[in-house]
């Protein structure tokens, strides 16, 4: 699509628009509706912010799918072939979205928090490890980490995870005592949305493997629990309706699921990028600190990067 093309798919939306050399547009924002055009838009790069909502975006079809009509979203797909979400419900799960059951279940008999003004004796195993792996006491409160010391899950970390009305609906019990199975979770399911209550689907998502690496990477980190992302999942769902730009930061070993995970979110046109965590195995072993450095400088992912990539990785 020809840029002069662009520019008026986008003039139809926003408005008239003040030039700023060769490639940079000034609108007014459709999100904070400032009264001077502070929404800054490069047309040769695709990149755009508002200067006073820093509401931002690599993808300028971010600006057509969340503002525009649907013949501006025909107009503007015109050329590509990616699939086009008029009615999310209707055109990925039917003509009638099922109401889901919500999963409710209880923390392991013995549950401990270390969110704790006071703590037992036992609290200093645990707090221990969760040092060992760089897990702050600011941490700890968020994610509202606890233990066990006897029962099911004895010596076992556990991190619960809330629905949006506050209820847990699964949690993850890893050991610190250095027993097998290292993981002992709840035999349900988990087409979930850990810790729901905690995210903002209004900004970035980032997804990782595990709940530790989820610790590391920080707020609106969801883990995969090992699992990949599938279509009728309840988080893509979520993903997909709220339009959010995702990061992904999964293992090295996963190439395979990463590389599903980036042609499902291209398909839907959902901004997906792609944190690298060389020389590291996963997230959990990066301090915080240095996996927002990674996720600052994560380059925007297209199809055509996304093949290209893949014919190199041949």
């Amino acid at each position: 699509m020809s840029e002069i093309k662009k520019i008026n798919i986008l003039e139809e939306i926003l408005g008239r628009f003040i030039r700023e050399g060769n490639s940079q547009l000034l609108f007014s924002c459709p999100k904070c509706d400032h009264h001077k055009k502070k929404l800054s838009i490069n047309i040769e790069k695709g990149y755009f912010k508002c200067w006073v909502c820093d509401w931002s975006g690599r993808n300028l079809y971010k600006i057509v799918r969340n503002c525009g009509n649907y013949q501006q979203k025909q107009a503007w797909r015109r050329f590509t072939q990616q699939v086009e979400i008029n009615d999310f419900a209707e055109k990925l799960f039917g003509t009638e979205e099922a109401v889901e059951e919500t999963q409710k279940i209880n923390l392991p008999p013995g549950f401990v928090s270390l969110a704790n003004k006071t703590l037992p004796g036992t609290a200093s195993y645990p707090l221990n490890y969760l040092e060992s792996r760089g897990i702050t006491k600011e941490d700890i409160l968020q994610w509202k980490i606890g233990y066990c010391s006897e029962g099911e899950y004895a010596s076992r970390i556990v991190v619960p995870s809330f629905d949006i009305d506050g209820d847990v609906n699964y949690y993850i019990g890893r050991t610190y005592a250095d027993i097998w199975p290292r993981y002992t979770n709840p035999k349900i399911s988990k087409n979930i949305i850990f810790n729901h209550l905690y995210l903002d689907f209004d900004e970035d998502i980032i997804l990782t493997e595990g709940v530790f690496d989820a610790i590391k990477a920080g707020r609106n980190s969801v883990p995969l629990l090992g699992t990949t992302l599938v279509e009728n999942s309840k988080l893509f769902k979520e993903i997909v309706r709220s339009g959010t730009s995702v990061y992904l930061a999964l293992d090295l070993d996963a190439k395979k699921k990463t590389n599903k995970l980036i042609k499902l979110f291209l398909k839907y046109d959902i901004e997906v990028y792609s944190i690298d965590t060389l020389p590291y195995s996963d997230v959990g072993e990066m301090t915080h600190k240095e996996f927002i450095a990674r996720k600052d400088c994560a380059d925007v992912l297209t199809l055509d990067n996304y093949l290209l990539n893949r014919i190199r990785g041949i």
